[in-house]
């Protein structure tokens, strides 16, 4: 096949499931198409068979009396000038005569001779119309004798039924002279009037397909026009979903749907004005908790330089500071550290907000940069380490130490030692590690983290325990773990292991992609945040 061709048949492909899909996914299109065809077709066989039944009887009722009347002619003309006892001969004559007519229909005459014998004449032989082929209760009808009264004048009168032999429908009739003597029978095949009706019904359901492809194809304009305005409504609310505020319907008329997206315009411009209204206050928020930020470090810098002394001066023994007024500063040595942090943490946070927060990407031995971490933090004698040198992953290692120090610092903090920490690789779908992700789960052995605290554990500023408000943590640090974790496409989940205790599982890419996230050279000022149990 050439490659002409396999365009061709894909063109044609998409074609079809372009309209399978209108088809399926517009299904109000797809009821109007077949309600507009029910009713035309309900419409179209109710005036088809209307139509089929009042032409049937008005052509059987037509033929049927113009036999009828021209049967009880001959009947009086002919039959009525035969003897009292005719013989087979005279019978035989005048039904060849009777079947003559204009109408030609077959005759059987029935009477007795001279003799006292019934004897026959047909029209057309003995053998071709008999007795035999006319039903029992007609022939009971035409020899039973009428009483007569005053409504009543005669004792016999014409009788005729409508029968079917192979498939082709007769009209038989019979009557018997009123002075008595003779009794004909008349048949009529009616096969030339069952052709006309028979292409009636096939012209009539011809006119009714076509009424239910015209009905469908009305329907189906029909629906093009009316639902065009929903449709273009519906591209416009997923636009708005989207995040496109400024989507407006262009509107025309006067009618429903016109109202309709008159009143989805005004209601994306109030949705627009929240949103920016909304995104202006946040904006504002953001920037005053940078601004603050950075306003605090400028003092925080003197006075932490000044708690450093005095925390010398502590450690120095017979050093100047009042044994009595020790506490006091070992308290102002600790809040200034914890306000530090708080401070630090702030400005990470407000990165995040801003969208501001960048990657610096390195190769990096996961099992190292995690040993760094513990060693620089002095928790070797809390901390068990299992992983294997030699995975490797492109990360930030800053922001890794970030994470790994609120996860480690959070499980000591508020668990229980040991705290054990396991890496291990999990190959990508196509099997290939490279493209895989590194798993870091850091365990601890303590009480593990209530049921309805789990899924609060990362929000901002969370603690677990209401009665216990203020801690050494900010409440910040998991959450900027977190968000650490998504700017490298991700996850952070926290769950109670079977065996007791919590255990929070990291998950990354191992190959981050500098283009997606927006890899930097450095960022200014973007210091990260020790380990905060918060």
């Amino acid at each position: 096949m050439t490659q002409e061709h396999q365009g061709g048949g894909r063109g044609w492909s998409a074609a079809r499931k372009g309209v399978w899909s209108r088809l399926r996914f517009t299904s109000l299109r797809l009821r109007l198409v077949v309600v507009f065809g029910l009713v035309a077709l309900t419409a179209a066989v109710s005036a088809s068979g209307i139509a089929y039944w009042l032409n049937r009887e008005s052509v059987l009722t037509r033929t049927q009396d113009a036999v009828l009347r021209a049967f009880e002619q001959e009947m009086q003309n002919r039959a009525g000038a035969l003897p009292e006892h005719p013989t087979q001969d005279e019978l035989q004559r005048t039904a060849g005569q009777m079947a003559n007519s204009s109408q030609r229909f077959t005759v059987l005459l029935v009477a007795e001779n001279p003799e006292g014998q019934t004897v026959y004449g047909s029209s057309g032989g003995l053998n071709s119309f008999s007795l035999g082929d006319v039903p029992e209760s007609l022939r009971e009808a035409v020899t039973e004798r009428q009483k007569i009264t005053s409504n009543n004048k005669y004792p016999h009168h014409l009788y005729w039924q409508r029968i079917v032999e192979d498939d082709t429908p007769y009209l038989v009739a019979g009557t018997e002279l009123i002075g008595g003597g003779t009794t004909g029978y008349m048949l009529k095949s009616l096969e030339p009037e069952a052709k006309d009706l028979s292409s009636l019904a096939w012209s009539l359901g011809i006119a009714t397909g076509l009424a239910l492809i015209g009905s469908a194809l009305l329907a189906h304009a029909a629906a093009t026009t009316v639902l065009k305005p929903v449709q273009r409504l519906g591209t416009a609310a997923r636009r708005l979903g989207e995040g496109k505020l400024d989507t407006r319907l262009r509107v025309s008329g006067t009618d429903e749907l016109a109202d309709l997206s008159r009143t989805f315009n005004k209601a994306a411009e109030a949705l627009e004005k929240r949103v920016a209204d909304m995104a202006a206050r946040d904006e504002a928020s953001r920037r005053f908790v940078a601004d603050m930020s950075h306003e605090l470090r400028t003092p925080l810098t003197a006075i932490t330089a000044v708690t450093e002394v005095l925390e010398e001066e502590l450690e120095f023994e017979g050093g100047g500071i009042d044994p009595m007024i020790q506490p006091a500063v070992r308290l102002v040595v600790s809040e200034t550290r914890r306000l530090n942090d708080l401070v630090e943490n702030l400005m990470e946070v407000t990165r995040f907000d801003a969208g501001t927060a960048r990657l610096v990407l390195d190769d990096v031995d996961v099992a190292d940069q995690i040993t760094a971490c513990i060693d620089a933090r002095a928790w070797l004698d809390a901390v068990e380490l299992d992983a294997a040198r030699g995975i490797h992953a492109r990360i930030d290692p800053r922001r890794l130490d970030v994470i790994l120090a609120n996860l480690i610092g959070n499980a000591l903090k508020h668990g229980g030692s040991p705290v054990r920490v396991s890496v291990r690789e999990e190959p990508g779908d196509d099997g290939d590690a490279s493209g895989g992700s590194v798993v870091i789960r850091v365990r601890d052995h303590g009480p593990g983290i209530p049921e309805e605290v789990l899924p609060h554990v990362f929000d901002r500023f969370y603690k677990a325990s209401a009665s216990r408000p203020r801690s050494e943590g900010s409440g910040l640090g998991l959450s900027i773990a977190l968000e650490n974790a998504h700017i490298h496409g991700g996850e952070i989940t926290a769950a109670n292991s079977p065996e007791g205790g919590a255990v929070f599982t990291l998950r990354l890419p191992r190959d981050v992609s500098a283009a997606e996230f927006g890899e930097k050279s450095g960022d200014a000022g973007d210091e990260g945040a020790e380990g905060d149990a918060g």
